[in-house]
């Protein structure tokens, strides 16, 4: 560093002093309160249009306390009566102790803890979907009121495509398919953001843009990853979620990831971060940069040679909060060597301080607002929230065997039951990462005490690693019981952030343990799995002594209770999978390939259900019932007169004949006019009542020139009593749904048939021509 990067950095190291010794002193708790000095500024003035109030406190600021907010804990401005700010808060299933915004040491010190995200998404209900996202919020409004929350920015939700199933964070996303992912982000969005057009309820942050799936594989580590992703792949499997959030759910968040596309770090792409998120989606909120994403610029990926090139290039590209305070410490030196200036610095604070004032932090005492202020103590595990924590697990839960009808069990027959596995009664196989301090445990073996008096317990192995054994003890207590219930699957340990995994296989002594507990056993066992991602049961699945498989992902707060309930027929599984499950053969492929699509020159067999060729453990979207169901998906008789809408309008025929339409150029108008409705007939024959997910899904005339070899069109949970019959509409906009996207990332729809089709099955033809 050289002398002027040295004398910069010690006046950005003095006025953060000055300014945080101020703040000890005479840091106020909120801005524009009733008779405080700040009173008769602009930016304290309601009735003015937020840009404006912005604009306002903005010119106040001096420039060493402008670079002061440059940072997730952002300074106080005691002589503005500005507070402090802390922007960094986790709420990706329940508020979390990650982050430096939320505290648990208060009034309140336990919140809801909800299944973990793929699990959810496995209920296919975005009704579910937004009802957690807004119990989030409101849980997060409730501690800032009561002073136990410093910031009401959550970083959350984690929206990126499940590409690899080998990825440690793939237990945190909606799953595999764009459609799920991008319906998850709207719904969450909005419900953690609340409905009023002026107050947020709190701020939801849609992460990490993008292409971001993979964190430490074989030497291959995100902070330096540079991931070749093709046009193609970025338009219609990566930032579809990621469009959604911004779109349809308002998020006021975008974050960009540590890696670098195609040789730019996302967090330093003006391409991604202003001319795509900011303005072809049009977000009206601010980017954040992953934790340290931003000294990466410069430390990992080597793309700019100083501190000061890295913090510019990322300002000037988009980037408005960086989470560290690498940006804090190098911002001054930045701007006297010329490298970016004040009215760059100006432009990043009018994004962020325009979000505070959103969430009401410039419009006096949070208690005091008329939306908010009366949450509390009494809205954090209340009643409805932990009855939906139970909910959601219950409806995430996937019936994947069940042989025989060996489920449900019966309480009046099920006097005694021998339970096995490390799973069994560990309270983090609930919760997954990123959790908080939770309400209340339910574990699977005290669900199961609610319905068994007598229950012998082993858990077999010390933890989900299986390093130290008991495997003869847990076949003997088998032995002596008529009903077996086995807890395994993995960990943490296995998954997580940081680590991904290099196999797909239950570790070697759970798989021993399985097996011989199921061969010392009466009758065929009952195999329940607690993981985050999927793995290769086949050993299981054609076992006739394993009789019922369940994945209950981490299942959260509830989760024993609600596998006892489904266990025991009280709620009738409805989950379907929301990834792939690959044989172990497929962790052959490098992880670091991005591409999705198959190549058959190579042997590359592709990525996920829409471009996957191989054999399956158990397929996308794939759930068993207790009921009997049938799906009938009716011809759609309203389809538009395409010949008159299309009339006039061009086409081009690509390489391998086939002709399309532009979508871009149908236009929104003719685009909305094309849209129609298709039914489907849904019969829950019995012999129980429950929710069903009708899954509608689109396949292609051929999947050459890059096609999906089907596409999820969209999805409907309905709950259906025993003989009871409905009728569900999906509608069916031929743009959104019909088309592909080409090679250069462009979107179009082809000439002819199309084919729409219920869980893959009866199919109904679609003509699109003009």
């Amino acid at each position: 560093m050289g002398a002027a990067g040295i004398v910069a950095l010690l006046m950005v190291t003095i006025s953060a002093l000055l300014l945080a010794t101020a703040a000890a002193g005479n840091n106020p708790a909120f801005s524009c309160g009733p008779g405080a000095a700040q009173g008769g500024y602009g930016f304290c003035n309601q009735q003015l249009p937020v840009e404006r109030r912005v604009a306002d406190l903005v010119t106040r600021l001096t420039l060493a306390e402008k670079v002061t907010q440059l940072a997730d804990k952002a300074s106080a401005v005691p002589r503005l009566g500005v507070p402090a700010y802390k922007w960094w808060s986790e709420g990706l299933h329940g508020l979390s102790v990650w982050g430096r915004g939320m505290h648990f040491n208060g009034t309140v010190r336990t919140v809801t803890s909800f299944p973990q995200v793929l699990l959810t998404a496995a209920s296919f209900d975005e009704g579910i979907w937004y009802r957690i996202g807004q119990a989030i919020g409101t849980e997060a409004r409730a501690l800032y009121n009561l002073g136990q929350a410093e910031g009401l920015t959550i970083w959350s939700p984690n929206v990126n495509i499940y590409r690899d199933p080998r990825w440690g964070r793939g237990q945190e996303t909606p799953g595999e398919d764009p459609i799920t992912a991008s319906k998850y982000a709207a719904a969450f969005v909005r419900g953690l953001q609340g409905t009023s057009t002026t107050t947020l309820q709190a701020s939801a942050c849609c992460k990490h843009a993008t292409a971001y799936d993979l964190d430490d594989w074989r030497g291959a580590v995100r902070y330096n990853f540079n991931a070749k992703v093709t046009a193609q792949d970025l338009a219609d499997t990566f930032n579809p979620p990621f469009k959604s959030c911004v779109v349809e759910g308002k998020a006021t968040c975008v974050m960009c990831a540590y890696i670098s596309v195609n040789g730019v770090p996302t967090c330093a792409d003006p391409d991604l971060l202003t001319k795509t998120i900011k303005g072809e989606w049009g977000m009206n909120g601010y980017v954040a940069a992953d934790c340290d994403a931003v000294a990466l610029i410069r430390g990992g990926h080597h793309y700019t040679p100083t501190d000061e090139d890295a913090v510019a290039v990322s300002l000037k590209a988009g980037m408005d909060m960086d989470c560290g305070n690498y940006t804090q410490v190098h911002s001054m030196s930045a701007i006297q060597q010329g490298k970016m200036t004040e009215q760059d610095v100006d432009k990043v604070l009018r994004n962020l301080f325009a979000v505070r004032m959103r969430l009401g932090h410039f419009n006096g005492d949070p208690r005091s607002s008329p939306l908010y202020g009366r949450l509390g103590a009494a809205d954090v595990c209340s009643p409805a929230h932990r009855s939906l924590a139970l909910e959601a697990a219950q409806d995430g839960i996937v019936l994947l065997k069940n042989d025989g009808g060996i489920l449900p069990l019966h309480r009046s027959v099920v006097t005694s039951a021998a339970v096995i596995g490390p799973n069994s009664d560990d309270r983090g196989a609930l919760i997954g990462n990123y959790f908080g301090p939770a309400c209340e445990y339910t574990t699977p073996l005290q669900g199961l005490r609610e319905y068994v008096k007598d229950i012998a317990f082993r858990p077999g192995c010390n933890s989900t690693s299986c390093a130290f054994s008991k495997i003869d003890e847990a076949a003997g207590v088998a032995g002596w019981h008529d009903h077996v219930i086995l807890f395994m699957g993995l960990s943490q340990k296995q998954e997580q952030e940081g680590l991904d995994r290099t196999s797909l296989l239950l570790p070697p002594k759970q798989q021993s343990l399985i097996t011989t507990v199921a061969r010392a056993a009466k009758r065929p066992v009952i195999l329940v799995l607690l993981t985050g991602g999927p793995v290769d049961v086949t050993f299981a699945k054609n076992n006739p002594k394993i009789g019922a498989i369940l994945w209950a992902g981490y299942p959260g707060q509830a989760g024993g209770l609600a596998i006892a309930k489904v266990l025991f027929g009280e709620h009738n599984p409805s989950g379907r999978l929301p990834v792939t499950w690959y044989p172990e053969e497929y962790t052959r492929v490098n992880m670091t390939d991005m591409r999705m699509r198959a190549d058959p020159a190579t042997g590359y067999p592709g990525r996920t259900y829409r471009f996957y060729h191989g054999e399956t453990v158990y397929k996308f979207g794939y759930g068993l019932s207790y009921s009997k169901v049938t799906r009938r998906l009716v011809v759609p008789s309203q389809v538009p007169n395409t010949k008159n809408l299309l009339a006039g309008v061009s086409t081009t025929v690509d390489d391998g004949g086939v002709s399309y339409y532009d979508v871009e150029e149908l236009g929104a108008e003719r685009c909305e006019q094309l849209k129609f409705p298709a039914v489907v007939e849904v019969q829950n024959h019995g012999p129980l009542a429950g929710k069903h997910s009708v899954l509608m899904f689109l396949r292609w005339l051929n999947a050459t020139g890059g096609r999906p070899s089907s596409q999820l069109v969209g999805f409907r949970s309905q709950h259906l009593d025993a003989g009871e019959k409905a009728s569900l509409t999906f509608d069916v906009s031929p743009c959104e749904h019909l088309s592909r996207a080409r090679e250069d990332g462009k979107k179009v729809i082809d000439r002819g048939s199309h084919f729409l089709s219920v869980d893959e099955e009866v199919e109904s033809e679609i003509t699109f021509d003009s």
